[in-house]
């Protein structure tokens, strides 16, 4: 076989094993190169032996390639020179070659208590204790009171103070019931959407006092009440029941009619629209705050008429007012449904009064003055529970409903309390019960 039948042979070679064979051949059939012989040195020129250190000009350097360590998402172990294909660098050591660190730029706040969140449990971004508390409740349908006035402060060191009060603060915050796995068994999680609702980080966001509607209901609510002593002569415990609870209802309708006249648009209407207003909504204010004072995250229910005096379903029926205990009962149950707050009733209050059906002569001034309230509502609901405010106004709204029932309970009972002459009504109580029957 001559040279060029050869070649033709390495060429087919290389294009089946894709290694230069041709080159390779041709260096082996050619002879080697010859280099000349270096001269002898003189003895006293030549080194007795090599330098032990080398000068840099007499190395050929290269730059050194940059060395990366990424941590293996196995075993945690630090491997050198490994490309992106073959490792996944943490974000802590992505994090460390930028000089900042992760858990600074991701760090988040438990909504309830302010700790730490660990992450996202049950739709709201908590600590693991208060995801534990939540949990804990809902498995077990626990059933907490406060012992104050359901208005705890709940924070990193007061969270175990008050279970009732924390337990709302979760509701208000937005966690999910239904994201709680009642059958107990491990593995898997519940798969839920946050409510659509749900407030981005960067807007900006109201303040309790920029509604104007709020501050006013707050600055003149009525303080809770305390019994005046009961008439002379009057032995009869129930009897005595009911003759404080007379006056108390009297003193309330005049705190009541002092309180709506500084809401921001009651006053620009006819003062015969006033009247009505009040005289057809008045049950329905008392008995809402009633129910909001007698809240009890769950507890035995007490109706708390004021400060010294509160009555359970078995001292209702005694005075025969269990029809209106059981009406209040339903509007407690719907606000602690609601985890109703202060601000929020003192708006529903309003919007009571607003929403009445009594015939006054100026209807587009009251579509104002409802309106008016409503979006302050709105808006409180907003700032209070930014991560389900949709959903809580709805729940709150619900409420009007149950009031509308405890107004009749509230009439019929006062009116035969009268009837009868069982207590001693003042003027002004009795002419509201009449106003009605009109």
């Amino acid at each position: 076989m001559d040279w060029m039948e050869m070649e033709d042979v390495v060429q087919m070679m290389s294009a089946v094993s894709g290694e230069p064979m041709l080159r390779r051949v041709k260096q082996e059939a050619e002879p080697p190169p010859q280099y000349p012989t270096p001269e002898p040195q003189p003895p006293h020129t030549q080194p007795l032996h090599r330098p032990l250190i080398m000068q840099p000009s007499e190395l050929d350097l290269e730059p050194k390639e940059e060395v990366k360590f990424c941590v293996s998402p196995g075993e945690g172990a630090v491997v050198g020179n490994t490309s992106p294909e073959q490792q996944h660098c943490s974000s802590t050591t992505a994090a460390a070659a930028t000089g900042t660190r992760d858990d600074d730029t991701h760090r988040r706040v438990c909504l309830v208590c302010g700790d730490v969140a660990s992450g996202f449990h049950y739709g709201v971004a908590s600590c693991e204790a208060c995801k534990a508390f939540f949990k804990r409740t809902i498995q077990g349908n626990i059933e907490y009171t406060c012992p104050a006035s359901n208005e705890c402060e709940i924070n990193k060191r007061r969270r175990k103070a008050c279970q009732a009060c924390r337990f709302r603060k979760c509701l208000r915050m937005g966690m999910l019931r239904e994201g709680v796995r009642l059958d107990r068994v491990r593995g898997g999680r519940q798969k839920y959407r946050r409510p659509p609702d749900a407030a981005q980080p960067h807007q900006p966001r109201p303040h309790l006092d920029d509604i104007k509607v709020l501050e006013a209901l707050t600055s003149y609510e009525p303080e809770l009440m305390t019994c005046s002593p009961p008439p002379a002569g009057v032995t009869d415990a129930n009897a005595r029941t009911l003759a404080m609870l007379a006056d108390l209802y009297d003193r309330e309708l005049v705190g009541v009619i002092g309180w709506a006249k500084q809401i921001p648009g009651f006053t620009d209407l006819q003062l015969n629209d006033q009247m009505r207003l009040l005289q057809s909504t008045w049950a329905e204010m008392l008995s809402l705050m009633l129910a909001y004072r007698s809240m009890s995250g769950g507890g035995p229910l007490r109706l708390r008429f004021a400060s010294d005096l509160a009555l359970d379903e078995q001292q209702a029926r005694d005075i025969g007012a269990q029809n209106l205990f059981a009406q209040v009962a339903g509007v407690t149950k719907r606000l602690e449904s609601a985890a109703a707050m202060r601000e929020e009733c003192y708006l529903l209050k309003a919007l009571a009064l607003a929403n009445s059906e009594a015939r006054i002569d100026e209807t587009a001034a009251l579509r104002r003055f409802r309106d008016h309230i409503l979006a302050a509502l709105n808006d409180a609901v907003s700032v209070l529970r930014p991560y389900n405010a949709n959903a809580a106004l709805q729940q709150l709204l619900l409420v009007l409903p149950a009031l509308r029932h405890a107004d009749v309970a509230v009439r019929r009972f006062w009116s035969a309390v009268h009837r009868d002459r069982r207590a001693p009504m003042n003027k002004l109580f009795v002419e509201m019960l009449e106003a009605s029957l009109r």
